[in-house]
């Protein structure tokens, strides 16, 4: 597929998304929602993508978040396309491993997409912040169901009630920050977590994700180990013959040959 606003590549099993409008630090229209909802369309159902790395484009920006101006000229909000905004916060099936690598603003909108992946590596010059109360609206994008999640409910609420920008430091503190880096070594930080986790067997990554996230809306610790037997990646990890290969590859004092199955 040919993409107008975003920039896709593919090698050694990951998908690297670009958010690729830097004049405007890569503001979401209406264009990038759909280009957006392709792309990880295609990452979820290609069985030879086991992780996916989001960016933007330049140095200035991950993401603004929403293309406010582009809303005001035509009279309406964006209309969002089947998995949410940008085609990723509404995407609870998902079990691939994400990680965002943010340089730079990183707000609204652009935040919450930050927020919907697993890992976040940012440079100490990205900045963070749900502004929405701003312009009369509520971060409705992930933002405040996942902050208060991820972070703890009184550190939630001061940044959402006062709209604030804050520091990457600060999200370090916080928590939503996985790695803070120099913006020198982003590139080779983002693709050293690549690397570590394309170490392990994919299938097992995608249990434990889907593990980590369904036990969070579990009852209780004890309902949530009851509950992980069905679920369905951890089934799959459980039955497959990677497996076999990690029990064997260890026996064998060798590095495991993962199949994806």
């Amino acid at each position: 597929m040919t993409y107008q606003f975003i920039e896709v590549t593919t090698a050694e099993h990951i998908t690297r998304v670009t958010l690729n409008r830097p004049e405007v630090l890569n503001a979401i229209n209406q264009g990038m929602h759909d280009e957006l909802q392709a792309a990880f369309d295609q990452f979820q159902v290609d069985e030879q993508q086991y992780l996916c790395v989001v960016k933007g484009a330049g140095e200035r920006a991950f993401s603004a978040g929403s293309d406010l101006k582009s809303i005001a000229k035509a009279g309406k909000p964006h209309t969002y396309p089947k998995s949410g905004y940008a085609g990723l916060i509404e995407r609870y099936d998902l079990t691939k491993p994400l990680i965002a690598a943010v340089d730079g603003v990183a707000v609204g909108g652009g935040f919450e997409v930050a927020l919907a992946c697993d890992i976040l590596i940012a440079t100490p010059r990205s900045r963070f912040g749900l502004p929405e109360p701003h312009v009369g609206a509520v971060a409705l994008g992930g933002g405040v169901h996942r902050l208060a999640r991820q972070i703890g409910l009184k550190q939630a609420m001061g940044l959402i009630l006062s709209g604030d920008i804050i520091s990457a430091a600060e999200g370090y503190r916080m928590g939503f920050v996985t790695a803070l880096v120099d913006h020198t070594a982003l590139e080779d930080a983002t693709a050293t977590w690549c690397e570590k986790i394309l170490s392990c067997a994919p299938l097992a990554i995608r249990g434990s994700k889907q593990a980590v996230l369904r036990g969070l809306d579990e009852p209780s610790l004890e309902a949530a180990m009851r509950a992980q037997h069905d679920y369905p990646d951890f089934k799959a990890c459980y039955s497959s013959s990677d497996r076999l290969e990690g029990a064997q590859a260890f026996a064998e004092k060798r590095a495991p040959r993962w199949l994806g199955r």
